[in-house]
């Protein structure tokens, strides 16, 4: 389409000398849609940031006018940053960029009439959701076993991105009434405490815009140009509010990759990309094919495995980085071996003069980094957990983020409930339950009756009430009291030090072993020192970064370790060096996609993010068998391993040098399941002769064949156990265990069996929480030797 009439052509020069053709193409389309498919490294963040500054230099658009909507906080500054060096100062004033939820945040405060929360409403994460969720279940006489807080949470938050109200949700879901009314009081428990969660922050924007017509003119019209970043992972909702805020002017660019949306099970949906385009069936569509971060070899392997998948637009990416190396396969005896591989691989890079930052293992769940840590440890070598325990999780952090929020939002009852007693000042359960009751009955907040304690003292209604609580949360309203009244005034440094002086903080955080509490007081000193960034904009501003911020955004930007993370933490980073761990069927792709073709796509999808974060070098690293509940369980080779072409691939041998982290000399010296045609041992021929590539297997079908894999194969059996000492199963068809038992186990104490399943081999495997350790786990029963209680 044509450029707005009037303006005078800038001189391109200096723009095309910046950009390749394509970005060019870009950063300079015309007014109306676009749609950008920016393949990994082509310079997506480029062509926005160019894009945004050319609709403010040279076609003279007020950044008042502009929003860019991005992904994550990281991206968000990264690409203001370089807005505001492309521009003279101050001329990206006013423009609105940031991520879905900031931005939503950013219009709830601003119209905050229309809505049943106030403007200082404060926004409960995960964790504050589930706190509220328990405390319905216990005021249900619910059982937490069959209504897990955690799960409950979860089907809340899809209903909501789903756009499901409680009123609908049996209607419109197969799940029952009680679930249906934990949701109603956990929405009514939100506004109660003044809250909002991140998908309200979606949802009550999308109502605003949709609904309220002054708000949905007010912002449709001030927005002439809408950006997004990363459109293959928006959702239902995002989607719609995209629509919504170009729905006058109609200026939309987007960016995105259908073959990087990886992200299905929060409702991302890669086919709002297809939808785009047939619902502004006049779009412009430009290719970003270029690759500036990887070798040919890494592109090819990419392109060999993402072109299995269907309902994608198909990229020919390249490079001008010239080959580079083969890719590296090992395949493991067993997954002690797969992490020792990695971690003598890189221990001889690094002596070769390679950099510890330079190196990722990559993995499709948490669980698979224990056997990795423990080789890293065992080698004394230190590396970076990513997903892990936050830095915003750890208890401290939580317990003073959970004070400022109480001050700033004195109706905030689960950060109120938190810090009541902390450090413990003698107000127990009974305490607060009898302080919620009175609250209840006279109709306001728990906090109300705290202040009303602490102005009257003993004249207030409440005092004989509480009976002996009365003094201890006295003590506690004159504290909060105070807070309210400095937070007025004070900067959020100075309030962090008033409340850490007056509840003796520091002495209650120091309290233990030596190296434990030097950690836990820097997290409280680092929350600090983060809020000096916030000094100007004030406490309700400090709180929502803390809400909104990801695991991305706190990963470290230069430690000199290797990193360990999932393909889900990866997107959006590189790294000179990957290990994809875990190729084997059932790990990646997991087993759950085997019969839900969508979902093998997503699986194949994380595949193609992990292969694309390497810069020069890429391992696929697998195990033939994995220690599962208590037994080795032969593993057959992932199915995405057949796609990657052979005369790429460069087959690392087990060395002498296994012996180096604990493992037995020597190795084994035969060649493992690849690409090794002349190999007779090799899982491929076998699988290659069974399987289709994507065909719909079942994880019935593969156990089986695990099972005929396992007999006459010694390589399944532990290391230290000979054929005659593994222990002999007896096949069955009656269950020992029952739901409802209660065991015990020797390592994890005493537990409730939920679920009892006889495998076709007749072992028998239970599904057990643990009340000790607060876990659920599935184990073998022929290995687990529990001990029948009741």
């Amino acid at each position: 389409m044509p450029l707005p009439s009037g303006y005078n052509p800038p001189d391109m020069n200096g723009l095309k000398n910046e950009l390749n053709e394509q970005q060019y193409q870009a950063v300079t389309a015309g007014l109306g849609q676009t749609l950008v498919l920016a393949g990994p490294g082509s310079g997506k963040t480029r062509v926005l940031t160019h894009r945004i500054a050319y609709l403010i230099d040279d076609l003279g658009v007020r950044p008042y006018n502009i929003v860019a909507v991005t992904f994550t906080n990281k991206a968000a500054r990264e690409m203001k940053n370089r807005v505001e060096k492309m521009l003279v100062a101050g001329q990206a004033e006013g423009l609105w960029l940031g991520t879905f939820h900031s931005i939503c945040a950013r219009i709830l405060r601003r119209e905050a009439q229309y809505l049943p929360v106030d403007s200082n409403f404060v926004i409960f994460d995960v964790e504050d959701q589930v706190s509220l969720i328990k405390n319905i279940i216990k005021d249900l006489n619910l059982n937490d076993k069959l209504y897990r807080p955690n799960q409950v949470q979860s089907a809340i938050s899809r209903a909501k991105n789903e756009m499901i109200t409680p009123k609908e949700y049996l209607i419109k879901t197969s799940r029952d009434q009680t679930i249906r009314d934990i949701y109603e009081r956990y929405e009514k428990g939100l506004r109660i405490s003044n809250a909002v969660d991140f998908d309200d922050l979606l949802l009550l924007a999308l109502y605003l815009l949709h609904e309220v017509p002054e708000v949905r003119e007010r912002y449709a019209r001030r927005f002439e140009y809408v950006l997004v970043d990363e459109f293959q992972d928006t959702n239902t909702i995002q989607y719609e509010l995209v629509k919504q805020f170009a729905s006058y002017h109609k200026n939309l660019f987007v960016v995105g990759d259908e073959d990087q949306s990886i992200y299905r099970w929060r409702g991302a949906d890669y086919r709002n990309v297809l939808r785009f385009e047939e619902e502004y069936n006049t779009s412009d569509k430009i290719l970003l094919e270029q690759n500036y971060r990887s070798t040919q070899t890494v592109l090819d392997v990419a392109r060999a495995v993402i072109d299995r998948n269907m309902n994608r637009t198909r990229k020919e990416l390249f490079t001008n980085r010239g080959a580079g190396d083969k890719i590296h396969f090992y395949s493991g005896d067993d997954d002690r071996d797969e992490a020792d591989y990695v971690v003598r691989t890189i221990q001889s890079e690094m002596r070769s003069g390679a950099q510890g930052s330079e190196f990722a293992i990559m993995y499709r769940i948490n669980a698979q980094s224990r056997m990795l840590e423990e080789a890293f440890l065992k080698a004394g070598l230190p590396y970076r957990l990513v997903g892990a325990q936050r830095f915003y999780g750890r208890r401290e952090v939580k317990d003073m983020v959970a004070f400022l929020r109480l001050v700033h939002n004195p109706v905030d009852e689960i950060s109120l409930r938190r810090v009541i007693n902390l450090p413990p000042r003698k107000i127990g359960n009974k305490a607060v339950e009898k302080l919620a009751e009175i609250a209840q009955l006279a109709d306001v907040s728990l906090s109300s009756v705290l202040l009303e304690l602490a102005a009257r003292e003993e004249e207030s209604p409440y005092w004989l009430e509480l009976e002996r609580s009365a003094r201890p949360l006295w003590v506690f309203g004159r504290l909060l009291a105070g807070w309210i009244k400095a937070a007025e005034t004070a900067s959020v440094p100075d309030l962090l030090d008033r409340i850490i002086m007056d509840i003796e903080y520091q002495e209650f955080v120091t309290e233990g072993s030596q190296e434990e509490t030097i950690d836990r007081w820097g997290n409280v000193q680092e929350l600090k020192r983060m809020s000096y960034d916030f000094e100007e904009q004030g406490l309700a501003a400090f709180l929502e970064n803390l809400a909104l911020v990801s695991d991305q955004d706190t990963v470290p930007e230069k430690a000199d370790a290797p990193t360990l993370l999932t393909f889900h933490a990866a997107k959006g980073l590189e790294f000179d060096q990957v290990f994809i761990i875990g190729l084997d069927d059932g790990t990646l792709p997991h087993s759950r996609s085997f019969e839900e073709p969508e979902e093998m796509a997503e699986e194949r999808r994380l595949f193609y993010v992990g292969i694309t974060r390497a810069r020069n070098k890429l391992y696929l690293v697998r195990a033939e068998r994995r220690n599962m509940y208590g037994s080795y369980d032969a593993q057959l080779p992932s199915r995405f391993l057949k796609d990657v072409p052979q005369e790429l691939v460069e087959e690392d041998q087990a060395g002498s040098n296994l012996g180096r982290l604990g493992r037995r000399s020597g190795g084994s010296q035969r060649r493992r399941g690849g690409w090794d045609s002349n190999q007779q041992d090799s899982y491929f021929d076998d699988w290659d002769n069974d399987y289709d590539n994507d065909s719909m297997i079942t994880w019935e079908s593969v156990q089986s064949r695990r099972a005929e894999r396992s007999q006459g194969h010694a390589a399944i059996l532990p290391s230290d156990q000979t054929p005659s000492q593994q222990p002999k199963r007896v096949k069955k068809t009656e269950p020992t265990y029952r739901p409802g038992m209660q065991v015990r186990h020797a390592k994890f104490g005493e537990g409730v069996v939920l679920n009892v399943v006889i495998e076709g081999d007749g072992e028998e495997t239970v599904e057990i929480f643990f009340t000790e350790i607060k876990t659920q786990k599935k184990l073998a029963a022929s290995f687990a030797k529990l001990d029948i209680i009741n």
